[in-house]
């Protein structure tokens, strides 16, 4: 059984989620500090994590860096919060986190977002064997898919989520052609994304940061206006 820890210091919303998962066939858990989620994770093993920002021993985004240097990227992160600005949304994905969603949204929705990234979860690593992208010559940019890595034509890797693996598989699948904005949603399966696609320019953002911080290197992904993303560096054979 699908096992999430909800981390949120309100009772009632904590006690309301984990119930409402329970009720979908999740096994969920609740836990109202920093602290007491760490505690629990040890034992637990979630495959999912639900985040509060605010919580009252720790920020929410200092808790996700730390389950993903815990427990890499075999388990995923929902940050669930109150705080909606973009800067907010933007650091809460650069601290690893793989779903960004404020907290009007509906169970329903947050339950969408959770079965979405669970099956990215799993259909990344049931397939680490056979990658989307081949492995191209040395000297240019490919995906690890065993390790969800993106290496640059340096030699330099970049640990990926899975929602920016999915989206860099997508594109690199056919580089060089644009890709509009709702095919990568639909490829990156976030609902939350079909009304405010701000999320995906958010998520690139921060991808572009990770890559130019592990390699020095610019990501060659640019944004067409009206049109979509594409990836612009061509193999070296061409």
């Amino acid at each position: 059984m699908l096992d999430v820890l909800v981390v949120e210091d309100a009772d009632g919303p904590r006690t309301d989620l984990v119930d409402y998962l329970i009720l979908k066939g999740f096994q969920a858990a609740g836990a109202g500090t920093g602290a007491e989620a760490l505690r629990i994770a040890e034992s637990r093993q979630p495959t999912v994590f639900i985040l509060d920002v605010g919580l009252p021993d720790c920020l929410g985004f200092d808790l996700a860096r730390e389950f993903r240097r815990r427990h890499g990227l075999v388990c995923g992160i929902i940050m669930l919060t109150g705080h909606s600005s973009i800067d907010d949304k933007v650091e809460g994905l650069a601290s690893g986190a793989d779903i960004y969603l404020v907290k009007h949204t509906s169970m329903r929705e947050v339950e969408a977002n959770l079965r979405g990234l669970i099956r990215r979860l799993g259909g990344l690593r049931g397939r680490a064997a056979e990658p989307k992208v081949p492995v191209p010559a040395a000297g240019d940019w490919w995906l690890e898919a065993a390790d969800w890595r993106l290496v640059a034509p340096t030699g330099d890797r970049t640990m990926l989520t899975a929602t920016e693996f999915a989206f860099l598989a997508r594109l690199m699948q056919t580089r060089g052609a644009i890709v509009s904005r709702a095919e990568l949603i639909a490829s990156l399966e976030r609902p939350s994304m079909v009304h405010n696609d701000r999320n995906l320019d958010a998520v690139i953002s921060r991808l572009r940061r990770k890559v130019l911080d592990a390699s020095g290197v610019e990501l060659p992904v640019a944004m067409v206006y009206g049109q979509g993303y594409v990836f612009r560096a061509p193999s070296p054979a061409e």
